[in-house]
């Protein structure tokens, strides 16, 4: 369970992110290849990932596990790729016992080369820089302009959302398992994380390769980042650009979905209606409804869903 402990000056002081970061970003795809939830989202996109990741980057596997709670050196708040790579050197001198001890404990291979890293072996950290960057050939790179889309896309939402419903709202809709519980935000699911934000400031990070609960993480300002996930993942991402700024918010099909449900429809009536399977509806149906976009009831045996008057008015400002 993950809980952020707000003051009313908390509440006052979440920003948004400027820019989607490199190295965050291929920290959130390297989890995304291992992880087996949204496959009717993320499945083709993993078996691709994992034919085209060259085997040099089998070291970044062990450092970056599926739950996202991973060693946070290695995913720098940095720019550029150059940059990062430079404060991931920077960082060999502070890493501690405690932090190899639990990191060796989740890896899923040898431990040798992890204690070699925490040893500061060269050869260590110069195998450990040559699978980041073989890995940001293969899974950023190509993809940054899609990347920058989803981002901005859920930024412009949820600035839209605060403005019409408040901060509580805006974080609610992050996850399904999102909830407020007075002045606590929670989000139900591991890894367990409690913290109070102290008047420092909270930073919203959405990323369109985590799919689990948002994570909470240190900034090198004082404040916490809440990493959480893009509306849109990548993989609903088009190559181009979107043709319009519903497209560009939720994805074509996600888009088509909530057009359909300005009438009510079954799981079953979307699946045929738009000639996707019914697992890939349940994912689309469970993140609009996540955003406050859609509603759904039990009527039997049948589900329907249904546009809220949010989502509604998200069509028509879509055009």
């Amino acid at each position: 369970m993950l809980r952020v402990h707000f003051t009313a000056e908390d509440l006052f002081n979440v920003t948004f992110a400027n820019e989607p970061l490199p190295l965050v970003e291929l920290g959130m795809a390297l989890v995304a290849s291992q992880r087996v939830d949204e496959q009717a989202v993320f499945g083709r996109w993993r078996a691709k990932a994992a034919r085209e990741l060259p085997g040099r980057t089998r070291p970044l596997l062990d450092l970056l596990r599926p739950d996202g709670d991973n060693p946070q050196f290695v995913e720098p708040y940095s720019p550029t790729l150059e940059e990062g790579l430079a404060d991931v050197r920077d960082a060999a001198p502070l890493l501690t016992g405690e932090e190899l001890h639990r990191t060796a404990a989740r890896a899923h291979g040898s431990t040798t080369w992890l204690r070699a890293l925490w040893r500061q072996d060269r050869e260590a950290w110069d195998r450990l820089d040559d699978a980041i960057r073989s890995a940001y050939e293969v899974l950023i790179a190509p993809h940054w302009p899609r990347i920058r889309q989803s981002f901005q896309a859920d930024v412009a939402w949820r600035t839209r959302l605060l403005a019409a419903h408040g901060i509580k709202a805006a974080l609610a809709s992050t996850h399904p398992a999102a909830r407020w519980n007075g002045t606590v935000f929670e989000a139900g699911g591991p890894p367990d994380y409690d913290a109070e934000l102290g008047g420092h400031g909270l930073i919203l990070m959405p990323s369109p390769f985590w799919t689990g609960r948002p994570l909470l993480a240190g900034h090198p300002s004082g404040a916490h980042v809440l990493l959480y996930p893009a509306l849109t993942p990548l993989p609903l991402v088009g190559p181009g650009p979107a043709e319009g700024a519903l497209d560009a918010l939720l994805g074509r099909t996600r888009a088509a979905v909530l057009q359909l449900l300005v009438q009510q429809r079954t799981t079953s009536e979307l699946a045929r209606d738009l000639d996707i399977s019914l697992p890939s509806v349940s994912e689309h149906t469970r993140t609009l409804r996540a955003a406050g976009l859609i509603t759904t009831r039990r009527d039997g045996k049948a589900v329907l869903h249904s546009a809220t008057g949010l989502g509604v008015d998200l069509l028509h400002s879509g055009g």
